[in-house]
């Protein structure tokens, strides 16, 4: 099953669990608008390559819309369309006043010089910029993205505006506006939801077995945040592959290799292990932190863990979630988990629009009320409506942009 086709079938099967009205279901079935744009961009061997782009905004019921910017060889309209949608079930769960949107550029950023990324970044921004702005569609950071990426883009924005627009895009360098702790709220909020439901479930953190796919700014930071709240990380990985020691990883050491050799490969500290077999080793906390569509009813019933932490989007497809509801594993839906990166955007945006700026502390503490706000309100439902979290989640959000929908009406 295709990422889309997944996110469609679990609003499909909330709809009527809200009394979703037909009308406003067939519209949320698929992006408001979408736009796939040519991204010629000179090599840096003379060579002229031509890129494929893409913006999609979901849904702009509840303000301008807002998702990421993805560099990678498997971008496609589909992805982007159905992480588009997952953005709008996010914001709107965490009442965050926009819809969801998401782009990207199929590329492989790994293969390409830092001119060749400016160069593609700042055309790509141009052919897009009729969608964008910071009452419009604000971009940021996603896989093969960051704050120099946005940095880019924000500059080429204001640059044909004639004036700097900080609040065009965010998770910027904070010298152009970016917010404090933006970087790794993320990964933080996922820490902060695997706690709220450790808790829940009457699962001790103190020595509990964490596993993480994914040691980038989402999964490489919720690691060490585990490893704070006193757990022991026995796996990490990235996209070539693990390690694995039962006693716990060295992950300070880790973080030191990668950031001098940019991959895990060959540091020592733990056996090395592949991403498939990551996800099946003995751990009470399981976080698929790196793509989507890794847990699927081929692996679910080899997971382990007592509890998943989605701090990717969209990693378990809907027949997993079946199989793991019936083995009573808690799973914690990306919309949910990973929200804390949007919400310190949104954080960003504000400070931008206001030019008044907060400390770290600040940034943090509210990115945790937010967080420990949203899980209750979601597990409220869940225990309500008697339903897994997920399905308590999608039913939050979707019923809040539904009843904007209706609120609105349709125009003309």
């Amino acid at each position: 099953m295709s990422m889309l086709a997944a996110a469609v079938a679990q609003l499909d099967a909330v709809a009527p669990r809200i009394r979703l009205d037909p009308g406003i279901h067939e519209r949320l079935r698929r992006p408001q608008r979408s736009l796939i744009v040519s991204v010629p961009t000179a090599m840096d061997d003379g060579r002229l390559r031509v890129f494929t782009g893409y913006r999609v905004q979901h849904s702009l019921a509840l303000g301008p819309t807002k998702g990421g910017i993805r560099y990678h060889p498997a971008v496609d309209l589909d992805d982007v369309s159905a992480l588009a949608m997952l953005m709008t079930w996010k914001c709107a769960l965490m009442g965050l006043p926009y819809g969801g949107a998401k782009g990207g550029v199929c590329c492989d950023p790994t293969a390409m010089s830092p001119g060749e990324l400016e160069r593609m970044t700042r055309r790509f921004t141009s052919e897009i910029i009729g969608m964008i702005g910071p009452d419009r569609d604000i971009p940021a950071p996603d896989i093969g993205t960051n704050e120099q990426v946005m940095a880019w883009m924000m500059d080429t924005y204001s640059m044909q505006r004639g004036i700097t627009v900080p609040g065009v895009v965010t998770s910027k360098p904070p010298l152009l506006g970016g917010s404090l702790g933006r970087s790794e709220a993320t990964g933080r909020g996922v820490s902060v939801a695997a706690a709220e439901a450790a808790r829940a479930i009457g699962l001790p953190l103190e020595g509990a077995r964490a596993v993480v796919q994914g040691f980038g700014n989402v999964g490489g930071v919720a690691a060490r945040r585990l490893q704070e709240v006193g757990c022991r990380v026995v796996a990490v990985s990235d996209a070539r592959g693990g390690l694995y020691h039962p006693e716990g990883l060295p992950l300070a050491a880790l973080e030191e290799h990668v950031r001098a050799a940019r991959w895990l490969e060959g540091c020592p500290g733990g056996a090395a292990v592949s991403n498939e077999d990551l996800l099946e080793l003995p751990c009470e906390i399981l976080v698929p932190a790196a793509v989507g569509g890794v847990i699927t009813e081929k692996n679910a019933d080899h997971v382990r863990a007592r509890l998943i932490v989605e701090g990717a989007n969209g990693p378990t497809t809907p027949a997993a979630d079946a199989i793991l509801g019936g083995r009573g594993v808690t799973v914690i839906p990306d919309i949910l988990a990973n929200a804390g990166g949007v919400i310190v955007s949104y954080f960003e945006w504000v400070q931008d629009l206001h030019f008044h700026f907060w400390d770290e502390a600040e940034v943090n503490r509210r990115l945790r009320d937010v967080m420990v706000g949203a899980y209750a309100r979601v597990a409220g439902v869940a225990r309500d409506a008697q339903v897994d979290l997920r399905t308590a989640a999608l039913m939050v959000a979707v019923s809040r942009v539904a009843e904007a929908k209706a609120l609105r009406g349709l125009y003309p």
